[in-house]
């Protein structure tokens, strides 16, 4: 799949993940196949009034290649503005997020909230394309409720405005996380446009990528709550694309690769503030193992690196290979 001059190969994407999608969590999900992935979303007006905390959001590495930055905001000069500093930072894309369905973006007008306004979400892409020559994309939901559907009107208004693809989120905002992403939107989008399409929402297994490609017509897929504690997703995606079936972790595997995550976690942020950061992750590593929710009651506890080390020493040291691990199961 081609995003403009970006080749996306295999055409598996992973999501912009708020208060999930730092550096270690994309480079992990890059070892087992992911071919892009992005920032959590980024303030444009941050970015344009050099707030310390917003850049650290765009903090990247070599093996963090390609690398889509994903912005928010409501002025189509601010978010202008706001690419040209990606771009200077050293984006491979940018991608303009008009899905966010969170109540305190919705309510500054920004994230989903354009779905009700197609004239400002125009405005913007437009100016946006002409501040950067960078792959553009944008990420939109089905709309407001499932009686004000608009993702194809928003997707023709994307390409007329130069866009490079469109990303899809078939639920509409008042659905929130909840319900069934609709995937016959996407095939909707896909029917309306010659840029490419990639379909996202209810991605929880190799099978659900394959199935979605085939039913809609799509030209990706962009993985986001499927993928968490469990990069091995991607592996099974691309090997089931490859024709050669799916996989699962058992729990050693599932050891090793927390382990590593942990590890990037505590030197990017520090093991104090991993402690504390890394408690979901340590849920979703471990969701579906022998005695796990009562190490996440214990881990969920602990406040120092020692604590929590040894305590998963303990964990793994009760299990075996039968103890559960069917991360991707199709």
């Amino acid at each position: 799949m081609n995003i403009g001059s970006l080749v996306v190969d295999p055409p598996v994407l992973l999501a912009p993940l708020a208060g999930i999608s730092n550096l270690p969590f994309r480079v992990l999900n890059r070892r087992y196949g992911c071919a892009l992935a992005f920032t959590e979303m980024i303030s444009a007006t941050g970015l344009v009034r050099n707030m310390r905390k917003t850049f650290r959001y765009l903090e990247t590495a070599p093996e963090d290649r390609p690398l889509g930055v994903q912005l928010f905001g409501t002025d189509p000069g601010v978010l202008a503005a706001a690419a040209e500093i990606v771009a200077a930072h050293g984006a491979d894309l940018i991608d303009l997020n008009m899905g966010c369905p969170v109540k305190k973006v919705v309510r500054t007008g920004a994230g989903a909230a354009l779905m009700k306004n197609p004239a400002l979400a125009f405005e913007i892409m437009k100016a946006v394309r002409r501040a950067t020559g960078l792959p553009l994309t944008v990420k939109i939901r089905s709309g407001w409720s499932d009686r004000t559907v608009n993702a194809p009107e928003l997707a023709r208004l994307a390409a007329e405005a130069g866009l490079d693809a469109v990303i899809v989120h078939p639920r509409t905002v008042a659905q929130g996380f909840g319900g069934r992403a609709d995937w016959r939107i996407i095939a909707d989008v896909k029917r309306e446009l010659a840029i490419p399409v990639v379909g996202n929402g209810d991605i929880r297994t190799p099978a659900d990528a394959a199935r979605m490609r085939a039913e809609t017509g799509c030209d990706g897929v962009m993985v986001g709550r499927g993928a968490l504690g469990n990069p091995w997703i991607f592996q099974g995606i691309t090997a089931a694309g490859a024709g050669r079936g799916d996989g699962w972790p058992d729990p050693a595997e599932r050891e090793r690769v927390l382990r590593r995550h942990w590890a990037a976690e505590a030197a990017y942020a520090g093991p104090a503030v991993a402690v504390r950061t890394f408690r979901k992750h340590l849920l979703w590593y471990t969701k579906g193992l022998k005695g796990g929710a009562v190490f996440r009651q214990t881990a969920g506890r602990l406040t120092d690196e020692t604590a929590l080390l040894a305590e998963l020493d303990r964990f793994f040291s009760t299990l075996t290979p039968g103890d559960g691990g069917q991360a991707i199961k199709a």
